[in-house]
């Protein structure tokens, strides 16, 4: 069975990379948890696991499928990711699933000991490129890279996995984003592709950056 099968909805790069850790033995600290994919997938392998989300709400749903799903050694808590000392929870590992910040870059190298990895997925800057709207979470290999670089990290792996969707027409692909319409209309990121699509554009890129660090 596949990381992919086995975890759906979690990159599967981004497993293989943390399970060559070896996890029985580990701490994992998993930053920007949400409702605890990452986390609750990583709890069935590692000692022990720690999710952070500064949305009370995710954290509330987090626990909830915890206890639903008899999960023992997972905890979550309600925490500004960027301000927290992640060095109380005595992480071995720092994991985060579609978040990434500098902050949180720098807060995990503080609290690793040499030889420990932080393995990350985030957006890359192409994500969405089409709209005309980076967003803040956002980052290149370069810019990633320089942040590891600074927190303390020697990088290991650095990849980017990209989709350009391709479509015939305005229409197709004002369809193929409709699910996305609502965020996009909040922050003006809709009309700017509609206006990409009207121009004459006709893809819509998904691309994420997959990172791994060891702390020197």
């Amino acid at each position: 069975m596949t990381p992919a099968t086995r975890w759906p909805g979690i990159h599967p790069r981004l497993l293989s990379l943390i399970e060559q850790e070896g996890l029985g033995d580990k701490r994992v600290l998993d930053v920007g948890c949400g409702w605890g994919r990452l986390a609750l997938a990583l709890a069935a392998r590692a000692q022990q696991v720690v999710g952070l989300d500064r949305d009370g709400a995710l954290i509330a749903e987090a626990q909830r499928r915890a206890a639903a799903a008899g999960v023992g050694n997972a905890e979550f808590h309600e925490a500004d990711v960027d301000r927290a000392d992640y060095s109380v929870h005595a992480p071995d590992l720092v994991t985060s699933h579609l978040f990434a910040s500098d902050a949180m870059l720098e807060r995990a190298g503080a609290a690793l000991a040499p030889g420990r990895c932080v393995a990350l997925l985030a957006f890359h800057v192409d994500q969405w490129k089409e709209t005309g709207r980076v967003s803040r979470f956002a980052y290149d290999e370069a810019r990633m890279a320089a942040v590891l670089d600074r927190a303390g990290f020697a990088v290991e792996a650095m990849e980017v996995d990209r989709e350009e969707r391709r479509f015939a027409s305005v229409e197709e692909g004002l369809a193929a984003a409709v699910g996305l319409q609502d965020r996009w209309q909040a922050d003006g990121r809709w009309y700017r592709f509609i206006a990409f699509l009207e121009s004459g554009g006709r893809t819509l890129t998904r691309s994420h950056l997959i990172a791994k660090g060891r702390r020197r």
